[in-house]
């Protein structure tokens, strides 16, 4: 089942844009761009504030997201939200034990009228996809997602057909319900730049949550009043930003230690790849922009490396017996490595 929202008609020229706050360095493009666009959504998005910022560093390093969490904590609502904010087309798949690839990147169908087979785009051919409870489709459509997430592009009978950048999948499963699911297969894993786990929000932010329902009296809690403040070529613009942020060779060196430690700490049977570095050394970069900065530091790379390894690890078989979670071990593997000076 799949659900399309065309880009909003708003122009894509921005409204008034907030004073920039020098002393908080927020005077460059992208900390600018950033706080428009954040505190947009914020407007409906109540108590996951860190989750939009991490799906927003995601997006401008050109990565995917993987999302980890029970049912009814706006994660749809948030994709829906950016969607309107951005400018961008959005679909949302349902995945299914009986989804097969070609509902996901589109088949050749024949034409009657012209008398020949043309090609029917599936919902991949969007720019802001959410793939809902993924792990509830078999192998078989995992990797016909595998080299979308991976190329942008779809290859149906020898023929490839590109997805216009931008290009973020935000995929989603529930961790409490094992019953006919399927485990992500490690190569797919690894195409994710970040994996994120949302808890429930506090007691403040679920009533605020409920008085956005309680005004808009429906189940849009809002969604229809948000304003597109940017466009995707602003987006494109952004991303080349964030990619020419310097990084000194320490903390490259920094990056590269964190990931061989991981590779020979207790608990882990697999540690993380070189993949795993590069999508440190990514996220990083636009963790620094965010902040008003042309360069990166170790704290950006403290904020961006768990997301960027939970899901490229596996514990030992002690580890998973004494109830130990990936994070734990990873915090402390992280904890070990020796920061570098600023």
């Amino acid at each position: 089942m799949t659900e399309i929202i065309p880009p909003s008609d708003v122009p894509n020229s921005a409204p008034d844009q907030p004073t920039p706050d020098l002393e908080r360095g927020d005077s460059s493009p992208a900390s600018l761009w950033s706080r428009r666009v954040l505190g947009e959504v914020e407007k409906v998005f109540v108590g996951q504030a860190a989750l939009a910022r991490s799906v927003l560093i995601a997006l401008l390093a050109g990565g995917h997201v993987l999302i980890e969490s029970v049912p009814g904590l706006g994660k749809t609502l948030l994709v829906r939200a950016l969607a309107r904010v951005l400018g961008c087309q959005f679909q949302r798949i349902q995945f299914t034990p009986d989804l097969m690839p070609s509902d996901v990147t589109g088949s050749l169908i024949f034409d009657e009228k012209l008398g020949d087979f043309r090609f029917r785009p599936g919902p991949v051919f969007t720019q802001l996809l959410l793939a809902d409870e993924i792990n509830r489709a078999p192998a078989k459509t995992h990797s016909a997602l595998l080299e979308v997430m991976e190329e942008t592009r779809v290859t149906i009978d020898g023929v490839g057909r590109p997805i216009e950048p931008p290009f973020l999948v935000l995929a989603t499963q529930n961790p409490i319900e094992s019953e006919g699911t399927y485990n992500l297969p490690e190569a797919q894993l690894d195409r994710f730049l970040f994996k994120l786990l949302i808890d429930y929000p506090d007691a403040e932010q679920e009533t605020e949550i409920l008085k956005l329902h309680a005004v808009s009296g429906s189940a849009d809690p809002g969604l229809g009043k948000l304003k597109q403040v940017t466009s995707p070529a602003e987006l494109l613009a952004m991303r080349d930003v964030c990619a020419g942020v310097m990084v000194d060779d320490r903390v490259l060196a920094y990056i590269a230690a964190l990931a061989r430690r991981t590779r020979r700490w207790p608990g882990l049977a697999l540690g993380a790849s070189p993949r795993a570095g590069v999508a440190i050394l990514r996220a990083g970069r636009v963790a620094a922009a965010l902040e008003g900065r042309d360069y990166m530091l170790p704290d950006d790379i403290q904020e961006v490396a768990l997301p960027a390894l939970r899901h490229r690890v596996i514990l030992t078989p002690e580890s998973e017996v004494e109830g130990r979670t990936a994070d734990e071990i990873l915090q402390e593997a992280i904890r070990s490595v020796e920061v570098p000076l600023q």
